[in-house]
């Protein structure tokens, strides 16, 4: 019994390892969203933080509307990177679980 125990631990020690090391991957991991009209790109990494924003000069004439398009982008851009996110972190956790009966919260 000790043994299995122990081999959980391993198993769940290593996961979490592969976890750490799939955040800093998902750094490096570009969402790249626009407007429809291409008036305003942002980039963001899978782990949500904004890497760039650029705006054309024709929204600098009209703060509301540039305000409407940095929110439709960066919800748009945000929901890509989360989904990324997930899919990598959520493969990672599933792959790393031991069996243990009764928690399979994972599949």
């Amino acid at each position: 019994m000790f043994g299995d125990l122990m081999g959980m631990m391993g198993k769940l020690k290593e996961a979490q390892q592969k976890m750490e090391e799939t955040k800093k991957r998902l750094d490096t991991v570009l969402i790249d969203e626009q407007s429809s009209d291409g008036l305003l790109k942002v980039t963001l990494t899978a782990n949500r933080a904004v890497k760039s924003i650029e705006i054309d000069d024709s929204l600098l004439e009209d703060k509301e509307q540039l305000e409407d398009y940095l929110v439709l982008v960066m919800n748009k851009a945000i929901e890509k990177a989360t989904k990324v996110n997930e899919a990598e972190l959520g493969a990672v956790a599933q792959d790393g679980m031991p069996n243990i009966p009764g928690l399979d919260m994972f599949k």
